[in-house]
């Protein structure tokens, strides 16, 4: 009986992540960095993770809008211009793309792999 119930926790899990990936298709273009790169200077570039990660290293010209602050901080965001999102694996980068969207927002990019799989140009301050 119990794995029977593990079995079926499992199931709804994968079937929680793999329709959410759905989901953010429809709305959420994972770039390449190639990709990224072609379109991140016409938008607004926004680096998602935590202060102390943005300080040892990110891309030139991102700003940094925390995924632990984006609901207050979300008015510094526009929403007629393309946003460019990136954490360190896109993970949190999603999860902001999410959160922007049901606040009505469009035109929203992340980079995929994030960080951690960019070689472009970088900033340490």
């Amino acid at each position: 009986m119990g794995w029977i119930i593990l079995i079926v926790i499992v199931a709804a899990l994968i079937g929680y992540v793999l329709g959410m990936g759905l989901y953010q298709k429809k709305f959420l273009k994972t770039l390449t960095e190639d990709e990224f790169k072609a379109g991140y200077r016409k938008a607004q570039l926004i680096d998602v993770r935590e202060p102390e990660e943005f300080k040892k290293g990110h891309i030139l010209g991102a700003r940094n809008i925390p995924l632990s602050q984006m609901r207050q901080r979300m008015k510094e965001v526009r929403n007629d211009q393309p946003v460019y999102l990136y954490c360190e694996s896109g993970f949190r980068s999603a999860r902001a793309a999410n959160f922007l969207k049901k606040k009505k927002y469009g035109n929203l990019h992340h980079l995929k792999g994030g960080f951690r799989k960019w070689t472009g140009r970088v900033k340490s301050n």
